[in-house]
């Protein structure tokens, strides 16, 4: 595989929201994004954004009818949809327990509390938690205990 280019990790994701500058916000508040872009338009919507944790990369979109492009029909919030998701997003951090209580304290919905799993001697203990966000979107916090690069 050739390099990525600067600064872009192999893969990401984006997330989309009804109100994607108000998400924004809340997942640096609440989860410890950090903003790298965020592209207003009028009225200040957004155009275009990107957040970073660590070297992962999320970008955050609007859904719904205020923010539909023509060509872009298809994204949906969690909300909009009977609060389904279609994907998973998961992030190591250093401190499970940590995390999930700052999480919690800026309003997250803890629908898993800090659990520890352990896979096995030939795999690896994890200790995680699930949170979702206020338009649904589920987040699985993870921290490697012990096992493949712990």
């Amino acid at each position: 595989m050739r390099a990525t280019p600067p600064g872009w990790p192999r893969i990401s994701c984006s997330v989309f929201y009804e109100d994607p500058a108000r998400a924004i916000d809340w997942l640096v508040a609440a989860f410890g994004f950090e903003v790298r872009l965020r592209i207003e338009g009028e009225g200040g919507a957004i155009e275009h954004s990107e957040l970073t944790y660590g070297e992962g990369l999320v970008m955050v979109g609007g859904a719904g009818a205020a923010n539909r492009h023509p060509e872009r029909p298809f994204p949906a919030s969690p909300r909009s949809v009977g609060d389904r998701n279609t994907q998973a997003l998961c992030i190591f951090v250093d401190d499970a327990d940590a995390h999930c209580a700052h999480a919690r304290a800026a309003g997250a919905r803890i629908e898993m509390e800090p659990t520890t799993t352990d896979y096995g001697d030939d795999y690896w203990t994890d200790r995680c938690y699930l949170a979702a966000d206020p338009e649904g979107h589920r987040w699985w916090f993870m921290q490697r205990l012990k096992g493949a690069a712990a």
